[in-house]
């Protein structure tokens, strides 16, 4: 019997062992009792480790009837890996190509600047008016408030609350007007109930 207090990674590999060398089908309950007899599994953790080796293709399950049954070849295994290898050979095949067009495509942009007085004064004149730029809307920044964009913005904002001020105050007249004449009160008596006073229309 295998020595108890095996690591996860023992587990997976002694429970694959048991498919490979059975070369058998197994249930749940019969994995649980194979464990801890043939490779030292605790009985509690086959289901997990199980359940994991299934997750990562290892091992293949299916549902016949009522019962599950698992299973796993040598075969099965090196096909899953040789398919891994393939996979990862194109991958790195069209990793290769990329490489080798941008490498082209760098030569054919260096060819097109060519070095040359004209050029190299004007990336500096480039450089030059990057910095500028960059100091200008350092120093923009700074204002803040008196950003023009924020200027014309909170003006905007102002006429909408004016635009807004001036229609609630007709409302307010026009509700006026209806509840005086509609339960014969006077509307001073409204306007000093309600706190409202007489330069109420003026506000706006």
């Amino acid at each position: 019997m295998a020595p108890r207090g095996l690591s996860a990674e023992k587990k997976r590999v002694k429970l694959v062992e048991i498919f490979h060398e059975s070369k058998d089908f197994f249930q749940l309950k019969e994995l649980e009792k194979l464990g801890p007899k043939l490779k030292g599994i605790v009985s509690q953790s086959v289901k997990e480790v199980l359940q994991g080796l299934v997750d990562d293709g290892l091992v293949q399950a299916d549902k016949i009837g009522s019962s599950n049954f698992f299973w796993s070849f040598p075969s099965e295994r090196g096909a899953m890996v040789q398919n891994r290898l393939n996979s990862a050979k194109e991958t790195r095949a069209g990793l290769q190509k990329q490489l080798a067009d941008l490498k082209a495509n760098i030569e054919v942009e260096r060819a097109a600047r060519v070095e040359s007085d004209e050029r190299s004064a004007a990336l500096l004149r480039l450089a030059s008016a990057r910095s500028q730029l960059t100091e200008l809307e350092k120093e923009m920044s700074e204002y803040g408030a008196c950003d023009p964009a924020q200027v014309e913005e909170k003006r905007r904002a102002v006429t909408l609350a004016h635009e807004a001020a001036i229609r609630w105050t007709d409302n307010v007249g026009l509700l006026l007007t209806h509840f005086t004449r509609q339960n014969g009160v006077s509307a001073a008596d409204v306007r000093q109930y309600l706190g409202i006073g007489e330069d109420f229309d003026d506000l706006c």
